[in-house]
């Protein structure tokens, strides 16, 4: 039970008071004033608690036990039934002969507010690559430069706004749909030859732990759809894929990473500066590959499905 910050009596204290009345230790006008409450007060408590004892201290709740006015089942039943036809909730009104902010009601509780919640929800489709390599996904989060500690911390805004010329930095993001081992760097823009200096830098990343990529996903963004992009792709040998539009779950893996990353790194800690939270990202990076549980992973880290041999893996764990 969640009791108002100003409130005067919890229930303890409601049932202090109802037994010092009852028990003649004080008057209803005397516990009046020593709980700064109205004698009415008082009163309601004591024949509560002559009622129901201590357990009718708690507090109820205020929903009256009839209501009279309240729409009947057959008629919540037909504006159900009008609104799966795609009637409008005016027009649900006027046909059953109720107002529209009742046809609301009605709507919101049903989970019928939207005309796209009438259609069934999609399954939710997962797919994971058979083998590391077979798929990376790219993707940019755009993070706010600062150079003293951030209002997450603070809460103090002044002099962060980024129109004031503290800027901005993108974090480019990639990760192996078979193994989810990770890379990142954060450049200064999200432009087509960032894109193309990631998606070198990523591919001789993955290439230095064995792992021959051999298809790309991204998502929409001009630098991706950019000529330079697609012969970066061609000249690795990669065939490139793009998410269909508005539907960020295709790269669902990319996004999850970028949660996790915002959630264990970038806010994680009261960095003095946007520089020094630049510089934590590989540590990071590297806890994420070799030593973080992951859910998908049975709770292995991502290198553990790369199945090193124990000279390889002394060699690259650095």
């Amino acid at each position: 039970m969640n009791i108002h910050k100003n409130a005067r009596l919890t229930p303890r204290r409601r049932e202090e008071m109802a037994l010092s009345v009852i028990e003649g230790g004080l008057t209803k006008a005397q516990a009046a004033r020593a709980y700064d409450i109205s004698q009415k007060i008082v009163a309601r408590w004591v024949e509560r608690y002559k009622a129901e004892g201590r357990a009718g201290m708690a507090d109820r709740s205020s929903r009256p036990r009839h209501s009279p006015n309240a729409v009947d089942q057959a008629t919540i039943d037909r504006i159900v039934a009008l609104r799966r036809q795609r009637w409008t909730g005016k027009h649900i009104a006027q046909e059953v002969g109720v107002s529209p902010a009742t046809v609301s009601r009605v709507l919101k509780r049903a989970g019928l507010s939207r005309l796209k919640d009438i259609d069934p929800a999609e399954p939710v489709v997962r797919y994971e690559c058979a083998h590391p390599g077979e798929l990376i996904h790219l993707d940019i989060k755009k993070l706010g430069r600062f150079s003293r500690i951030g209002h997450r911390i603070t809460g103090d805004r002044t002099g962060q706004s980024n129109s004031r010329g503290v800027g901005w930095e993108f974090v480019h993001v990639c990760i192996d749909d078979a193994s989810r081992i990770a890379f990142s760097q954060i450049l200064p823009d999200e432009k087509k030859e960032s894109a193309v200096s990631f998606l070198k830098a990523a591919v001789a990343y993955y290439e230095a732990l064995g792992i021959t990529v051999s298809r790309v996903m991204t998502d929409n963004g001009s630098c991706y759809r950019s000529k330079a992009f697609a012969r970066a792709c061609h000249g690795l040998g990669l065939k490139h894929i793009r998410t269909r539009p508005y539907t960020p779950r295709t790269n669902g893996k990319a996004e999850r990473f970028i949660q996790t990353a915002l959630r264990e790194w970038a806010y994680a800690i009261a960095y003095p500066t946007s520089r020094h939270r630049a510089a934590y990202l590989p540590i990071w990076l590297h806890r994420y590959n070799w030593h973080r549980p992951h859910g998908s992973l049975k709770s292995k880290p991502p290198i553990s499905r790369l199945n090193l041999r124990k000279d390889n893996l002394l060699r690259l764990h650095t």
